[in-house]
């Protein structure tokens, strides 16, 4: 199989399955006939140069590695800070206390604002314009932010940084969402999503390569580690402009037949998309206030704190460990790679069993583990190390499984548009905490950070439980409802998954 994706290559394998498996347990209400027709109202079969597999790999290879290169740039480029200041970024631009910590929150500014505003614009402009034109402008930023002479110098680029990254993350996952049924999706937002952890291994290699060009140019170590990095994303964001795919009903390396079967496809499981419809004012406001959409801010909120603390402060934690800057970034690495092939697992498992709340309650079971560890051992540096992998295995994998969990439980562009925004934007808020969770004066034990990651995420494991019984309670009562399927097309649409007959994935 080409990415690793795809199905059985039997057209009516996949269909039938999710004929016996879904039969009005998920989305709308509706049967999937195994004749290739994917739609029982629109008819509208898979061409016949093609199977349903054939295609799902197709839109695989076209959208999937795009978008992940396309994050993983941006994550770099957001916490290679911490890469740098280990080669004394801190120390050349004079900063004091809590300095450090001030330039890595002003980022979370604007970067928690204008996430809503970012997905209605990359709407209106189309994702190859949007995402490409903000990926050049984010990669241009960190190349001044190696240029930078003083402390408002740094506050200066990491704010612009936050306004540029601020689409990206839940534009990806909302581009991803517009091309993939639920059932199929989870192993897909986590190869995404596992873009960051690549981007803390590749950061780290990258951080002990450059930092041995300390003195070229008269440039310290740590200024080329933004501007090389930052070079390289400007350069591969003027080829995105061409590569990155635009929504299923506009791509054009799809051909009209194959751009029905796929918004078909879709619609036969999440109902209408709806992607001519303008998003209003009142639409915004309607999502927000479902609180199923506040509570799932709270699980993205509760995992961030743990996720950025780790992200941001590996390399100072891992220095504490008594070793030198080029093997702290060399051990900063592992964790990093153990943590994707350990969601790449979990996100498969959850695919298989068509099942997200117990996958991502036992994931951040394991992060919990591994910060009390921390927490408590302090004398011995290879538990303490060991730890780090079950803080990065368990964090990093529960973060894309709640956030594929809610974001393909949103029914229609304007309720998932507006949905996604507000849990990656709200979530974001966690940020601004971990930033602060560990100070130079809490090392090396760093026993209030610990504390700090621990109680956020319980926060995100009673978050899980509120909202996967709000999911259960809503299946459960629609369920019961006899006279709710008598709905026209545009009222399920304007509904979206608060229609009557649309079932949550629990």
């Amino acid at each position: 199989m080409p990415f690793g994706f795809g199905g059985s290559e039997k057209k009516s394998s996949d269909e039938s399955q999710y004929a016996q498996n879904y039969p009005g347990e998920n989305g709308y209400q509706h049967d999937y006939p195994p004749t290739g027709d994917v739609d029982s109202d629109l008819h509208v079969a898979c061409p016949s140069t093609t199977t349903d597999s054939k295609m799902t790999r197709r839109i695989d290879i076209r959208l999937i590695p795009v978008l992940c290169i396309l994050y993983l740039l941006a994550f770099l480029d957001r916490v290679n800070i911490g890469n740098a200041n280990v080669y004394g970024l801190s120390k050349e631009l004079g900063l004091k206390n809590v300095e450090y910590n001030t330039a890595l929150v002003i980022f979370f500014v604007p970067y928690i604002l204008f996430e809503i505003p970012s997905n209605l614009l990359l709407k209106k402009f189309k994702p190859h314009i949007w995402l490409a034109a903000n990926m050049f402008m984010f990669g241009l930023v960190t190349v001044l932010q190696g240029l930078v002479k003083s402390y408002s110098g740094l506050l200066a680029t990491r704010f612009f940084l936050g306004v540029f990254e601020t689409g990206m993350f839940p534009g990806c996952f909302y581009l991803i969402g517009m091309y993939y049924r639920r059932v199929e999706a989870q192993k897909r937002f986590s190869f995404f999503f596992s873009s960051t952890t690549l981007a803390g291994a590749f950061g780290g290699l990258l951080a002990a390569a450059i930092g041995k060009m300390d003195g070229a140019a008269n440039y310290a170590g740590w200024r080329w580690i933004f501007i090389l990095e930052g070079a390289l994303t400007v350069i591969v964001a003027c080829i995105f402009f061409f590569v990155i795919p635009d929504f299923p009903e506009e791509a054009k390396w799809l051909t009209s037949e194959e751009k029905t079967y796929v918004v078909a496809r879709l619609r036969a499981d999440q109902g209408r998309s709806a992607r001519e419809r303008p998003i209003t004012a009142k639409d915004i406001m309607g999502v927000l206030s479902d609180y199923k959409v506040i509570v799932a801010g709270f699980m993205y909120f509760g995992l961030i704190v743990p996720a950025y603390g780790y992200a941001y402060f590996a390399p100072t934690i891992i220095k504490t460990f008594g070793y030198s800057p080029i093997q702290t970034q060399l051990h900063s690495v592992p964790p990093w790679a153990v943590a994707f092939a350990w969601a790449m697992f979990l996100a498969t498992m959850s695919d298989a069993a068509r099942h997200r709340w117990a996958f991502a309650v036992g994931s951040i079971l394991i992060g919990i583990a591994g910060f009390a560890i921390l927490l408590a051992v302090h004398n011995n540096r290879s538990v303490q190390y060991a730890a780090l992998f079950l803080v990065t295995m368990g964090t990093y994998s529960a973060m894309p499984i709640t956030i594929c969990w809610f974001n393909q439980n949103l029914g229609g562009h304007h309720r998932r548009s507006v949905g996604s925004a507000w849990q990656i934007g709200f979530g974001n808020i966690g940020g601004i905490i971990a930033v602060f969770a560990f100070l130079p004066g809490d090392a090396p034990k760093y026993v209030k950070g610990y504390a700090i990651c621990i109680a956020f995420i319980i926060l995100a494991i009673i978050a899980c439980m509120v909202y996967g019984f709000a999911c259960w309670s809503a299946n459960k009562t629609r369920n019961k409802m006899t006279n709710s399927l008598d709905l026209t097309e545009d009222q399920k649409m304007e509904l979206g998954d608060m229609s009557p007959d649309y079932r949550y994935l629990l």
